[in-house]
């Protein structure tokens, strides 16, 4: 399954900088707004250390990671609810992703201008927060002005199931919180939530970006936007953007380890936003390996064998008769899949088996 996520955030705050580290393309990165027109895509490899040691083992012909697709998309502005700046084509384009990258500012620089002249990302959050909350309240209440009629002729239950879910996101909305922050009891009432596809109802993962002095330990300004976020659901990350940029550049793995090290961080934000990514839909991996191909496969935590199995193939699917399961730490403390079936650590499961993440699965079918 493929996973697309949103970057965005109010014009010259870093996302064309960060999307140029996530994906090494060369959005232009500009001082003036609007300098990314149209959505910039670049398709990245999730970092996985336990797919590096499966090739190792394995030495295969080929190799096929999990990826991640990111969109970069243009800066928004007040008003872009009723079509403002680039309005319209933001809110097109952020509808269509499956999760939100939300950058803000969280660094002084007097060089870079802000398009309300104050650094407050607080204030920046708020701005974006609010343009989607007035766009998906102007979805809802159209959407509820048409489906109360036809509850209020009669009869008609899933009216009725309907009209209580868009009043659960009025109320919510007009009070300004976001969609995502509404839940539903039945499986009914999930499902048309969904259908609704509102813009505040995707999962967020906020992205302070900060200069190299913050980028341990972050500062004030993060600090104000962790508190911002209390209870609202989403996560928070810190990122030096610009600091990335110059990590990205470095020819070798080793040079950019020593990089990292001199600023106090063991891992790049690249790698640590990645899995965030991941961690934000609820993706987990598992593995197929052998001498033809090594490969990831993303699926949602909770998946059972035969719908893991569909992720591959939909035959696979259709046909399914059972997994073959082995646990990546038997696979690795073994050596190989023949030591691993000797020492009876296979496992054969059904159609209820529960995929846990880093399986390395072998599905048997039958169509």
């Amino acid at each position: 399954m493929s996973l697309k996520c949103g970057i965005v955030g109010l014009p010259n705050v870093g996302k064309s900088t960060l999307f140029n580290c996530l994906s090494n393309a060369k959005a232009q990165s500009a001082n003036f707004p609007f300098c990314t027109i149209e959505p910039n895509v670049g398709v990245i490899t999730v970092p996985d250390d336990r797919l590096t040691k499966l090739v190792e083992m394995c030495n295969p012909k080929s190799t096929v990671p999990a990826t991640v697709e990111i969109v970069d998309i243009a800066g928004l502005v007040k008003g872009a609810s009723k079509g403002e700046g680039l309005g319209n084509k933001f809110l097109a384009n952020i509808r269509e992703t499956d999760a939100i990258i939300h950058v803000l500012r969280c660094f002084d620089d007097d060089n870079i201008t802000h398009v309300d002249t104050t650094i407050d990302p607080v204030r920046d959050k708020e701005i974006i927060d609010y343009e989607l909350q007035l766009k998906d309240l102007e979805t809802v209440e159209n959407r509820l002005q048409k489906t109360l009629k036809a509850a209020q002729s009669g009869g008609d239950k899933t009216a009725a199931m309907q009209v209580n879910v868009l009043k659960a996101y009025k109320e919510a909305l007009e009070a300004g919180k976001p969609a995502r922050s509404v839940t539903f009891d039945s499986k009914d009432e999930e499902k048309f939530a969904r259908e609704l596809f509102l813009l505040t109802a995707k999962p967020v993962l906020y992205v302070c970006n900060v200069d190299d002095s913050a980028a341990v330990d972050g500062n004030e300004y993060v600090e104000r936007v962790r508190k911002a976020i209390e209870g609202e659901g989403s996560d928070l990350m810190i990122v030096a953007a610009k600091t990335e940029s110059e990590i990205a550049e470095l020819d070798t793995w080793e040079e950019r380890q020593e990089f990292l090290e001199e600023i106090g961080l063991k891992e790049s934000g690249v790698s640590r936003l990645i899995r965030a990514a991941y961690r934000l839909l609820d993706l987990q991996t598992y593995f197929t390996a052998g001498p033809d191909e090594v490969r990831a496969w993303t699926f949602i935590r909770g998946t059972k064998a035969p719908k893991a199995a569909g992720i591959i193939h939909t035959d696979f699917e259709k046909g399914f008769i059972r997994a073959e399961v082995i646990k990546y730490d038997d696979f690795v403390a073994l050596g190989s899949e023949t030591a691993v079936k000797e020492a009876g650590k296979m496992a054969v499961e059904g159609k209820e088996y529960v995929v846990n993440d880093g399986d390395i699965m072998h599905f048997r079918f039958n169509v």
